[in-house]
């Protein structure tokens, strides 16, 4: 026996008792010591109190960030119990916030579906505080009980503001819960403040006012009535506040989550059934864990709309808990979705001229958007983040749901009905033969010039050279431009493809229409990498797009539309950093040298630009040729004003759009570019004040 294994006794071993297992391992419960385990410690505070509304007691909840450090959430529940618990002798409130695996969740009799469901959530944030502080309101009093990194005790707090900083002094034995005010008859709730503990979380933790919102939004639309009060006072000087409260639903959640035009109204799917299960039960003669058949019913609630668009966003809950990742849940609803869309394809395949092909779930899901949520006592989780469901019987529970309430709808009488059922036929049909023919163009496009590859659009004038990184597409404004622009580029690596006015509005269009719309479809075929879901960004046949467009309204309008299709069809194109906007200039002044010295030639970019350069000659007593020549198109330029100006890598401005915020971009778009009228007035009545007349041809 080595020297190693005889100093290795059980003495070595550690036994971690209470909460110091939390605090030697927070990762185990709440994932990270980031700014993520930091919310998700506030979203167990916040669900213990969500999971009171869910079961009609209390309809309102606040949350307030404090200029300390600290949050405190507020509610109006029944309050956490203040009595004694027989098994360890300790209050309701002590057990709660200092036991793992303790709660009034596990039985079911005192919620039926709730989101707090390991128990572990109050005492894990406890832990894991340098300091907490509980008051309830129960029977025409408030309780009040603290606890220093999960240690219950009084702080010295005096007339200073409390903080983790104040003397501390531990209770010995039971804590004392403390009486420390009366309510009026019938007001009950709890009130939950505490500190983060530094030596847990690292330094650049903090919460995320935009991520709490978000969260305070969805849990409103999925428990009506509730009303979710959000006040921000870290910056005494600037307090925000904001209150969230819908009364419609899932069906509004929908609605507020689907950013393109709507081929359908929101679909509602209720459903649900029953399933038996063994869990360990504690026995109450033997006081031991026995393993028992339990009955268990799952309550299933969907909304689904298809918009024109083929983004898919999906939300999906149990028990109001968002998962994420998925689970069981997202399983059978996406084979039921399919399966049910592909037996009507297959019913109507003569009508959607289908033929052959294979329906695939993509198809299906695009422009699709959903939020699936469960009702299911004790789900079984992967893991204490929640973010996956791991329940079986939930998978056949849902599709058999959504199967019944999909096919009642596709087979509904309604002309609504059958109008709605049959503009997703004809969608999921397009997507798939858009799908099929954007594979098929990938596998058989090779990198070829317009010589040698006669299916690219005929008054495309390509480039020679066959390096993607090199080469640069411009697309001009009319063949006017194209006039100039052919003689003016650089045709080793500079590609021109006219196109003829404004293009279709591709925001407002369907998928169809697009693919029919000949500048829409050129564009993309001269691009080479597909489009929508199918778009490849390691086959497009140019490094840079460059919209070069007249500086008017019009070319602004033409520049507009053309990244609304980038942006809705080719939209890595845009993450990519590869499209570009051409920035032409607006004046060319001449500069008058005396004797034989040539002129010089001033180009500018702007009013201000040329009023400065202006004034900038007249100080210096220098003489310029009146009139100043105002470029109002690009036909207006010489070959060498355009090359010079606009084209030569050397000398010219491009403006590179990009885009900080997906769901930000997808909103200004709509607003601007899609079906609602009334919104886009408004932000046009609001800005109207800020348009400079003088500039409106700019």
């Amino acid at each position: 026996m080595t020297s190693t294994e005889q100093a290795y006794s059980a003495a070595h071993l550690q036994v971690l008792e209470g909460l110091e297992a939390v605090r030697k391992r927070p990762g185990m419960y709440i994932g990270s010591t980031d700014s993520r385990g930091l919310m998700h410690c506030l979203w167990e505070i916040i669900d213990n109190s969500v999971d009171e509304a869910l079961g009609g007691f209390g309809s309102e909840i606040t949350i307030r960030l404090e200029s300390d450090g600290s949050v405190e959430v507020a509610d109006r529940g029944r309050g956490v119990p203040i009595d004694i618990e027989p098994r360890t002798g300790m209050t309701g409130v002590q057990v709660v916030f200092t036991k793992l695996h303790a709660g009034g969740k596990f039985d079911g009799s005192n919620y039926g579906a709730a989101g707090g469901l390991h128990g572990v959530g109050a005492s894990v944030v406890n832990a894991l505080s340098s300091r907490l502080d509980v008051e309830v309101d129960r029977g025409g009093k408030t309780y009040a009980m603290s606890f220093k990194r999960g240690v219950p005790g009084v702080f010295a707090d005096g007339k200073n503001a409390p903080g983790p900083d104040a003397e501390f002094t531990p209770d010995e034995g039971q804590a004392e819960l403390r009486i420390i005010g009366k309510t009026a008859r019938g007001v009950t709730g709890t009130r939950v403040r505490y500190w983060a503990d530094p030596q847990v979380f690292i330094k650049d933790a903090e919460f995320s006012l935009d991520k709490l919102q978000e969260r305070a939004r969805q849990t409103a639309f999925l428990v009506p009535g509730l009303e979710i009060v959000l006040e921000d006072q870290r910056d005494p000087t600037e307090p925000e506040r904001v209150a969230f409260r819908y009364d419609g639903g899932i069906s509004e959640f929908v609605d507020f989550l689907a950013s393109d035009g709507p081929v359908t109204e929101t679909w509602r799917i209720q459903g649900g059934g029953d399933y038996s299960e063994t869990i360990p039960v504690l026995d109450d003669r033997t006081g031991h864990m026995v393993s028992r058949e339990v009955a268990r019913h799952m309550d299933v609630d969907i909304a689904l709309r298809w918009g024109i668009g083929y983004d898919t966003e999906t939300r999906s809950f149990v028990n109001i808990i968002a998962t994420p990742k998925g689970g069981t849940h997202v399983a059978g609803f996406e084979q039921a979705l399919v399966k049910v869309v592909r037996d009507e394809i297959t019913k109507n395949a003569r009508r959607l001229k289908v033929g052959n092909d294979k329906l695939e779930k993509d198809d299906v899901l695009a422009g699709l958007t959903a939020v699936i949520t469960v009702r299911i006592p004790e789900p079984q989780f992967e893991g204490q983040t929640k973010e996956v469901l791991g329940t079986p019987q939930a998978r056949q529970i849902v599709a058999q749901a959504l199967t019944t309430g999909l096919k009642e709808r596709f087979t509904s009488t309604k002309r609504q009905d059958k109008t709605e059922t049959s503009m997703v036929l004809e969608k999921v049909v397009n997507e798939m033969k858009s799908r099929i023919s954007a594979r098929a163009h990938k596998e058989t496009q090779r990198r070829k010039n317009a010589l040698e590859n006669s299916s690219l659009p005929a008054k495309l004038v390509d480039c020679r050279s066959n390096e993607v990184d090199r080469t640069e597409l411009f697309i001009v404004e009319g063949d006017s431009a194209l006039g100039t622009a052919k003689p003016a580029r650089n045709s080793e690596f500079q590609a021109l493809f006219p196109i003829r006015g404004k293009i279709l509005n591709v925001q407002k269009a369907s998928l169809a229409d697009m693919l029919k719309n000949a500048e829409c479809a050129n564009i993309i075929q001269v691009l080479g990498a597909g489009s929508g879901r199918t778009f490849d960004l390691e086959q497009a046949r140019y490094g840079k797009v460059i919209i070069m467009s007249d500086a008017d309204v019009d070319g602004a309008h033409i520049r507009t539309l053309l990244l609304t299709l980038f942006f809705r069809y080719m939209r890595p194109m845009i993450d990519a950093g590869r499209v570009f906007a051409a920035v032409p200039p607006l004046h060319r002044v001449v500069v008058l040298h005396p004797g034989k010295k040539p002129n010089e030639t001033i180009y500018t970019y702007s009013e201000a630009e040329l009023q400065t350069l202006l004034k900038k000659l007249d100080r210096s007593g220098r003489k310029y040729q009146d009139p100043i020549q105002r470029y109002k198109g690009l036909g207006e330029m010489d070959e060498d004003q355009l090359w010079d100006t606009t084209m030569n890598p050397e000398h010219r401005l491009l403006r590179r759009m990009t885009m900080a915020d997906a769901a930000e971009a997808e909103a200004v778009f709509e607003l601007l570019m899609g079906n609602e009228v009334a919104p886009r007035k408004e932000f046009i009545v609001e800005g109207a004040s800020q348009v400079v007349p003088e500039l409106i041809d700019m």
